[in-house]
């Protein structure tokens, strides 16, 4: 080992913690996976996999009618919504009444930036890809905008998993933490198989918007690492035992 690359590694490891080398890992590699995944959708080489997936959830002989007894589409519909512009905001500003009830007026604005600015990207990229509509099934629910990535699916993951780290982080208990992340990962991932059972999206359409929703989260954390640090938004959580922080 050369003395360079010898003192790139102390330097790493007296200036980075490792939780946030695995966290950068996951945002780069979800901003990778997402890259190849357009690119494979452009040029239509994922098309016969979409097809097989999406049939998966029509009754064999009957591309109208949706796997399930008649309540299970109902149910579809009802999760759908969670992905929807009105209840992704009224979660955002719940729990930014969360922070400002902690007095903690930095969090507020970040999160609100965070949420907004994720959105924002959703809407861009749809836009920008601009891909059809399944036609292969009819629809379960009205659609009006593009296909490629999936908007609930995205907004979902930006807004759920955002929400999820931003308050896991402040709280005390693993298993409160725990408990709050696997919660908005179950939202996220419900909302996403939803628009594949009704019709609406194709099966790379939402795994696209996971891979990107889930790295502005991941981004999105890192951020608010940062910026605890210079005392702009609240710090993180000690460890159970130890107590609130000081001041």
């Amino acid at each position: 080992m050369t003395t360079t690359r010898r003192r790139a590694l102390h330097w790493i490891r007296q200036n980075v913690e490792l939780r946030t080398l695995l966290v950068l890992a996951v945002v780069v590699g979800g901003v990778w996976a997402f890259g190849e995944l357009a690119d494979e959708v452009i040029e239509g080489e994922t098309r016969s996999l979409d097809e097989a997936l999406l049939l998966m959830f029509r009754t064999p002989g009957d591309l109208t009618d949706p796997i399930g007894p008649g309540w299970v589409e109902v149910m579809g519909r009802d999760l759908t919504a969670l992905g929807g512009a009105l209840v992704l905001s009224i979660f955002t500003f719940a729990v930014a009444g969360f922070f400002a009830i902690r007095r903690s007026w930095g969090t507020v604005v970040y999160l609100l930036a965070s949420v907004g600015g994720g959105i924002a990207i959703s809407h861009s990229a749809k836009l920008l890809f601009d891909r059809p509509r399944p036609d292969l099934v009819p629809h379960g629910v009205e659609v009006i905008t593009s296909s490629f990535p999936s908007g609930h699916s995205m907004m979902a993951a930006v807004t759920y998993l955002t929400l999820g780290v931003l308050v896991a982080r402040v709280m005390l208990g693993r298993a409160l933490k725990v408990y709050i992340l696997a919660l908005a990962v179950l939202m996220t991932v419900l909302v996403g198989v939803s628009r594949v059972y009704l019709g609406v999206h194709w099966p790379t359409d939402v795994l696209a918007g996971w891979l990107a929703g889930a790295a502005w989260a991941m981004a999105c954390f890192l951020g608010a690492r940062w910026l605890s640090r210079r005392g702009a938004v609240e710090p993180e959580a000690p460890p159970a035992h130890a107590g609130p922080p000081e001041g």
